[in-house]
């Protein structure tokens, strides 16, 4: 059977401009080309767990125009749930602004518009589905608010939570308690942990401190590094799989969709966590935020040369 996710979070269109370099304060600089993709963190997540094979459930809003309706379109072709995504009326759906250089990084502005209007009458609408999922899904592009109600209903019915608190802002401890897994990159351990991370060894530390915090599973990630993962039987580094990077966008999502997959599936975590480096790697190969989220049967493939 497939493994039922529940996932809260943002829908976005994301306007992605190729360039050569990133321009300087005041320049104009002639790009490349230019892409509209489907994207948001949370429509990212809930893609990259339709593609590796769960049943998703997502609690989302739009606003009520041509964005929306597009987004909606793609998510319903990856046969994602969408009865509790809410189309509010005379507002925009989120924007995300992209500049993607030559090396494969990239700069985000982002708009939330109807992702702003997450309310908690929302996630009470989508409680029975939290209740019922194997695993909750979350990160913070809708309001925190809505998030912690989220966390709470899943807690309450005993529903594992993966947390990736994208954009990075603070968190009690209290909330970190809640979290069976914190997915985090080097900024967002940093400013949850008031520790810099720039390596190996500083992201051994951070981890370790926001286990203390209260976190049960630490993954954190560090590019084409690898990762650190803290758990309560032990912590070890992974390496990151060897790819040729076109474009970062989604990495991270595609990491985090695929790893709630390998874990709601009962893989143990250091395989959940290979399952999920493996979809991340695909993903940087390719251009876009949903348009490169890989499917399953690429993800075993490379799994299996590895």
């Amino acid at each position: 059977m497939k493994p039922q996710i529940a996932v809260v979070g943002s829908i976005n269109m994301d306007m992605v401009f190729k360039t050569p370099r990133m321009p300087t304060p005041g320049e104009t600089l002639m790009g490349h080309s230019f892409h509209q993709v489907h994207g948001g963190k949370g429509a990212n997540q809930a893609v990259a767990a339709a593609r590796m094979g769960a049943d998703v459930d997502f609690v989302a809003n739009v606003g009520d125009d041509l964005n929306g309706k597009s987004c909606l379109q793609a998510l319903a072709q990856d046969g994602i749930q969408l009865q509790h995504v809410r189309v509010v009326p005379e507002s925009a759906t989120g924007v995300a602004g992209i500049l993607l250089d030559d090396a494969g990084e990239n700069c985000i502005v982002l708009t939330n518009g109807a992702n702003a209007l997450m309310s908690l009458a929302d996630i009470d609408n989508a409680s029975n589905t939290i209740a019922k999922a194997k695993l909750l899904l979350c990160q913070l592009e809708t309001p925190l608010t809505t998030v912690l109600h989220a966390i709470d209903c899943a807690q309450r019915a005993k529903v594992k939570v993966v947390l990736n608190p994208a954009p990075a802002q603070s968190l009690s401890d209290a909330v970190l308690a809640q979290v069976d897994y914190l997915v985090v990159n080097e900024t967002e351990a940093a400013l949850l942990s008031g520790l810099p991370v720039t390596d190996v060894a500083s992201a051994e530390s951070a981890a370790a401190l926001l286990r203390e915090r209260g976190a049960r599973v630490v993954l954190l990630t560090l590019g084409a590094s690898g990762m650190w993962v803290a758990a309560p039987d032990g912590a070890y580094f992974l390496p990151a799989f060897k790819v040729e990077v076109v474009d970062t966008t989604a990495a991270g999502d595609t990491f985090v969709g695929s790893f709630a997959v390998a874990i709601a599936e009962g893989r143990d975590l250091r395989a959940a966590c290979m399952f999920a480096q493996s979809a991340a790697a695909l993903a940087v190969t390719q251009l876009g935020a949903q348009t490169s989220i890989p499917y399953r049967e690429a993800v075993e493939r490379q799994l299996q040369k590895q």
